[in-house]
């Protein structure tokens, strides 16, 4: 089992760093081999009408989940970046914060595969799927 070159804490101060308008929006819960957990709270901004959570924070938590996996696992990259994400939307999530769990099938030195489930605490069951490829950049 490959084990990740970051820990959580280094992947979230890294995030943070890259992207720092997205400072507080995601909470890295752990990383493991292959795979991240990320934890999103639900504000007024992430609503449509009809009570539910918008499908682009949807979309938006399940991209960043993947995007923490890969970088836990290659390390400190930021080019890293989304060649494909499919999501299909599984029901209606209602208005509660959202963990997505990222799984990476294959990582090889160019591309990396997997999938991120979508989950709204107050649901047993997942709101979302997707399936995703990310772009590495060649090493020098």
């Amino acid at each position: 089992m490959r084990e990740p070159a970051l820990t959580a804490a280094e992947v979230a101060a890294f995030v943070n760093e890259v992207f720092p308008q997205q400072k507080g929006v995601f909470e890295l819960v752990d990383v493991q081999s292959m795979r991240a957990t990320v934890r999103q709270p639900i504000r007024q901004e992430h609503l449509r009408p009809g009570g539910t959570v918008s499908g682009p924070t949807l979309f938006t938590i399940a991209d960043c989940a993947f995007y923490m996996a890969v970088l836990a696992m290659i390390g400190r990259e930021a080019l890293t970046v989304t060649s494909n994400l499919n999501i299909t939307f599984l029901r209606k999530p209602p208005v509660a914060p959202l963990r997505a769990e990222a799984r990476i099938l294959k990582l090889g030195r160019l591309l990396a595969s997997g999938d991120v489930l979508v989950f709204s605490e107050a649901l047993a069951d997942p709101v979302a799927h997707a399936s995703t490829t990310y772009a590495i950049p060649p090493r020098a």
